[in-house]
This record gives C-alpha cells, structure tokens and sequence, in this order.
C-alpha cells in the first residue's frame, strides 16, 4: 500500500483527492468505533427532506456499473487508450473484487433493511426499492471512488481533484442515506476503488509499460 501511495508524491494533482479520501475513510471508522453500524446507520439518516430524497435517489445512479463503462469509451474517443485503460481497468478490477468478497467471503452480511426494528423511528426513503442481502462490500460506493478517482488522473488538474472528491464521497453516502448499505460496506467500498486505481495508475504511468507506444492510441 505504501508504494503506491507513493504515487502522490510524483503526481501532486493526487493529492487534494486522496485528502477527501482519507477524511471520508477516517470518519466512517471513528464513527463505527464510537457508536456501532446501528447507531451509526441511525445518526447517519438523522437529516432528511424532500428535495434530498429525490436528488441522492437520482444521484446515486450514478455510480451504476452502465456509466463507468460509457464513460471509459468517450474517454478513448476523445483523449487516448491509456485514459480509457486507467478509467476501465480500475473500475472493472475492482468491481470483480467487491463483488467476490459481497458473494463469497461476506454474503451472509445483511443491509439496513433486515434492521427495520432495530432502526425503528429511522425515516426511510419512499419509492427506492430496497435490498435486502449481500451488504459488504458497496459495489457502488468502489465504482464511485475507482471512477472518480480515475477522472482526477486523465484531467490532470489540481483544481478539479478535490471536487471529484467529494462527488465520490457524495455519491457513497447516498448509499448510507438511502438505507441501501451501512457505513463500514461503503468505506471497504472506498478503500477498494482507490487503491485499485492507484496500482492500475502505477502500471499505466509510472512503470516500463507505460512506454508502450500504442497507449497513446485514440478511437479508430
């Protein structure tokens, strides 16, 4: 892990997104220690309104598995392989890692809502249709945070790294708050995605690979 972490002393326009990372992780941890997944899950969905209801509803599809791959292939059109390689190997990689861990290692993990009694009182999204198994890790919360960070590296730009940042952390939170996962499947989630793409960034940038002529190659 430290190698690759390594990577945002070569790559500075890294780091303010690897900053959002850290709070986000950092946080859902301290609070899960504190207070439990329950408690959590509940302190969590203290705030709701309308307005919220309907635009993480939306939101959140956004990390659907559809949008990583449309987006991989506009990225080859309109810049290179080794773009769409970064955004296409770390969304995909790390999907196939969730999603192995969700069925094999952790499929007996459960979601909030085979909790409803025990988060009696909790105010529940109406209209999202809620699952109910195969909880740990967030599939959507490692496609968030694979895709986003994978963003940050083709643009390149410092100024937009913290603002994929957030949308990531953003669009794994609207797991939390549509009762769809609890905090500790979005952190693994989180953990998955960014560090899948910052191995897959370490072979496409910064190793003798990254060389390959035919990296640089656009949509024919």
């Amino acid at each position: 892990m430290q190698r690759y972490l390594c990577i945002v002393h070569r790559d500075p326009s890294l780091r303010p997104f690897l900053l959002v990372w850290l709070a986000f992780v950092s946080t859902g941890a301290i609070g899960l220690l504190l207070f439990g997944p329950l408690e959590l899950h509940r302190l969590a969905n203290t705030f709701h309104a309308t307005w919220a209801d309907v635009v993480m509803a939306y939101l959140t599809h956004l990390a659907d598995g559809l949008v990583p791959t449309a987006l991989t292939l506009v990225v080859w059109w309109s810049k290179d392989l080794r773009s769409a390689l970064q955004l296409g190997l770390s969304c995909g990689i790390s999907a196939v890692i969730t999603q192995v861990l969700k069925r094999f290692v952790f499929a007996g993990e459960h979601r909030p809502a085979m909790f409803r009694e025990q988060l009696a009182g909790m105010p529940w999204v109406e209209g999202v249709e809620l699952h109910h198994h195969f909880s740990f890790p967030s599939g959507h919360s490692t496609a968030a945070w694979a895709m986003c960070l994978s963003l940050a590296v083709i643009i390149g730009r410092r100024g937009w790294t913290p603002v994929l940042g957030i949308l990531a952390a953003t669009l794994a939170f609207s797991r939390v708050y549509l009762s769809q996962h609890f905090t500790q499947d979005v952190i693994a989630g989180a953990v998955i995605g960014v560090l899948t793409g910052l191995v897959v960034h370490h072979g496409l940038y910064r190793t003798s690979f990254s060389t390959r002529g035919w990296l640089h190659r656009r949509w024919p």
